[in-house]
């Protein structure tokens, strides 16, 4: 028999198979964007969020119970790419939440225009995360700061951003990429010096690293 689809810890994120696979409740039934598997259950409809794909995913699969993410926040979402985790926080804030969705790349940024053609609640903005000066006009203050940025720089980013934007209260989910910082160390040694370097700005109040999903990468969750 099947196992039933049921609320995960972490909230608006559902789980089937004994937290195998996780779900969002699709705010655009009969909609699928990145051909991921759909469930339907009890009159409602719920897509597959990959951890292979998505470091979030991941990081609720490495156990992670308390993601920050809430229905109708607003996110700040710093490299967001073409889309595919933030079409799943897309679901996660719902149609009153908000997502501004910050990349340098023109290709990228036009694949995202095309997905909050269908999801309304995504703003793609072609801006440098380095620069929040050049979006600081288009977005509001945020209840999430999500990055996901390939740079050297990613905890300076990061904290002018948080700094800039980010509500008291409000989370901060950084996903690091250690061999963007330096190919020669060790990730770990990358990971606890820049969990130092937040610690000093936020409170963190998770940090996990994200293999087998992702290697060699870590996500950190702080609280301003």
């Amino acid at each position: 028999m099947r196992s039933k689809i049921k609320a995960h810890k972490v909230f608006e994120i559902y789980e089937e198979d004994r937290g195998r696979r996780l779900f969002t409740k699709n705010i655009l039934p009969g909609k699928t964007h990145f051909d991921e598997r759909i469930i339907k259950e009890n009159n409602q409809e719920y897509r597959e969020f990959d951890p292979r794909r998505s470091k979030l995913a991941a990081m609720i699969m490495k156990g992670c119970t308390n993601a920050g993410i809430r229905k109708n926040d607003t996110i700040l979402y710093l490299g967001v790419s073409h889309g595919y985790t933030s079409s799943f926080v897309s679901d996660m804030v719902g149609e009153e939440g908000l997502i501004f969705g910050i990349d340098p790349a023109p290709r990228v940024v036009r694949d995202l225009v095309f997905l909050s053609e269908e999801r309304k609640n995504i703003i793609p903005i072609l801006a440098n995360a380095n620069h929040p000066e050049e979006y600081i006009e288009r977005v509001s203050a945020a209840d999430i700061v999500y990055q996901d940025i390939s740079q050297r720089n990613q905890a300076e980013i990061f904290i002018k951003n948080c700094k800039t934007f980010l509500k008291n209260g409000g989370y901060g989910l950084l996903a690091i990429k250690a061999k963007s910082i330096n190919i020669k160390r060790k990730p770990k040694d990358i990971f606890i010096e820049i969990r130092k370097i937040l610690e000093k700005e936020f409170t963190v109040i998770d940090y996990r690293i994200l293999e087998p999903f992702e290697k060699d990468h870590a996500m950190i969750i702080i609280k301003k």
